[in-house]
């Protein structure tokens, strides 16, 4: 008696304790969705450069695809919303590097609704047939949004800038950035579908023969799709070939006050371009047909300062070749982030004003709302840059050079009408100095070889204090600098004419794809609507029953 009684007694001690332990067994496995949702996030931003593991955006968006599906509208908002913050505050913190977190983080917190809305989205469409088709053309309806709006949009972090490096990139020739991404989160999508419907076989012996095909169909079709557009990819020169020179001159100190000593920036440049000019009286080194400065490499205005024309004159005459300049220039009374085509006989003979300004960096929106949230920010941008109407292409020796000023690189119609206005060549004259060494300039570099491939042009990025690069139509860099360092780039390169896919179709891929994502959400709305409407008329005909 005195044993039972005892075990009893412990097992009365016992089971008050295993209800709270098992309440957080529970709790922990509700957690794991939204673990899972921001960790995949994070992988999504690990496969962009500076990094080369472009292939890590398929299980980032399979861990999407499964945390997603079957999800009510609340939850799949709070998920895609952890997979937002989860990619972007880490790809974004460059943002912050000279003003500190909040404007970082108040960039985030807007960017990362827009991904929330699409993991409502992308649970909504999750059990149709063929969902993975739906959910990554949902993917792109959303980057077409964030590309587009607030502020005339922020394409950062589309998921075709991350596969420079990927199996993948021959579709940028075919559709531009949307078929490229398209493709990325198709295949992402369709390896989760393929697992779920492995298991679901393991688990009941069967499984449904269309779904199956659908699944590995979505793997299938963007690799051989890719493999097959390789065609469309190709270095050779259609109409001859001129040697290039991009100037890095390099800053005084990075930051933004590097601006405070822009005579010493414009020096710099210029002094660059006499050591070059030196080495090609040398021998040492080809001589260029064409010279390509950065952007703000002359913010002292040489239209109205006779020692900066100067300056810019006796490299232009010291190296015997047109420069593009990066300038800062005022107009009746306006400002414009202009690039100036600087001969070395005839002074300045055409310009191009920059057309897609940056939103707190060239121009304040808001600005009564900002300056009384934290006056410093006003003070960094005291007057707003005025946008540029026409395209860009300047006639430097033989070549048409298209004129894509560094934050215009990010969006596809910047750099599509430059191309379709003759540019042979593309030039991406940019100033990374005032985010650092941050990862900022990687990604940006990625992107002009997203563009290389997608109008099958060559790219040159002249950069203030680097990473300047050539890169060939194939997406190849042939040449780089690194950072913080005065260097000079100088290569042969190829002239092209022929248009893409891409170039030809312009916005109509994308068009397509969000025509298919509102098909997809149409059908899952629809779907939702009848089922709810069936429940109730049954839910009444057993009531009546009674």
């Amino acid at each position: 008696m005195t044993v039972t009684a005892t075990s009893v007694d412990e097992s009365d001690r016992l089971e008050p304790q295993s209800a709270p332990a098992s309440r957080w067994a529970l709790r922990l496995r509700r957690l794991v969705p939204a673990a899972a949702a921001a960790l995949s996030g994070v992988l999504l931003y690990v496969s962009f450069p500076p990094r080369t593991l472009w292939w890590l955006a398929l299980p980032a968006f399979a861990v999407l695809g499964w945390v997603l599906r079957g999800r009510g509208w609340k939850a799949a908002f709070g998920l895609g919303y952890l997979f937002g913050l989860g990619f972007l505050l880490p790809l974004l913190v460059w943002t912050g590097v000279e003003v500190g977190p909040g404007p970082w983080l108040a960039l985030v917190a807007i960017e990362a609704i827009f991904v929330a809305l699409v993991g409502v989205g992308i649970a909504a469409v999750s059990k149709l047939p063929g969902s993975p088709v739906w959910a990554a053309a949902v993917w792109i309806a959303g980057e077409a949004a964030r590309a587009r709006a607030p502020f005339n949009g922020f394409p950062w972090g589309k998921i075709a800038f991350g596969q420079a490096d990927g199996v993948f990139l021959p579709l940028a020739a075919v559709g531009g950035t949307p078929v490229l991404g398209f493709a990325v989160v198709l295949c992402g999508f369709g390896l989760y579908e393929t697992v779920r419907l492995l298991v679901e076989r393991r688990g009941t012996g069967a499984v449904r023969r269309p779904a199956a095909a659908v699944a590995l169909l979505s793997v299938a079709v963007p690799v051989v799709g890719a493999l097959a557009a390789r065609t469309l990819v190709s270095d050779k020169a259609e109409d001859g070939t001129v040697t290039v020179a991009a100037i890095q001159g390099n800053v005084p100190r990075a930051g933004l006050d590097f601006n405070a000593q822009r005579r010493a920036v414009l020096e710099y440049h210029a002094r660059e371009t006499e050591r070059l000019a030196a080495e090609v009286k040398a021998g040492t080194i080809a001589k260029p047909d064409i010279v390509l400065w950065p952007e703000n490499s002359s913010d002292v205005d040489p239209f109205t300062d006779a020692e900066a024309a100067v300056a810019i004159e006796r490299a232009a005459k010291a190296i015997d070749a047109p420069i593009s300049v990066g300038g800062v220039v005022e107009r009746d009374g306006k400002l414009y982030n202009e690039q100036i085509l600087w001969d070395p006989v005839k002074g300045p003979t055409d310009t191009y004003d920059k057309r897609q300004i940056q939103p707190f960096g060239e121009y304040l929106p808001l600005r009564g709302l900002v300056g009384a949230i934290n006056k410093n920010w006003t003070s960094m941008v005291r007057q707003d840059f005025s946008r540029g109407t026409e395209p860009g292409v300047f006639r430097m020796a033989n070549a048409k050079v298209g004129l894509v000023t560094c934050y215009e690189a990010a969006f596809d119609w910047a750099v599509r009408s430059e191309v379709t206005d003759g540019a042979q060549l593309i030039s991406v004259p940019s100033n990374n100095a005032t985010f650092d060494r941050s990862e900022m300039t990687y990604q940006q570099l990625a992107m002009s070889r997203v563009r290389a491939v997608e109008h099958s042009r060559t790219v040159t990025v002249p950069v203030t204090s680097g990473v300047s690069a050539i890169i060939m139509p194939d997406g190849r860099i042939t040449q780089r600098t690194g950072m913080f360092v005065a260097d000079s780039l100088v290569q042969k390169v190829p002239l092209r004419s022929t248009q893409t896919p891409a170039t030809r179709l312009g916005t109509l891929p994308e068009t397509a794809l969000v025509l298919v994502a509102a098909g997809g959400l149409g059908w899952a709305i629809g779907a939702g609507v009848r089922r709810r409407r069936a429940d109730r008329e049954d839910r009444l005909s057993r009531e009546g029953g009674r």
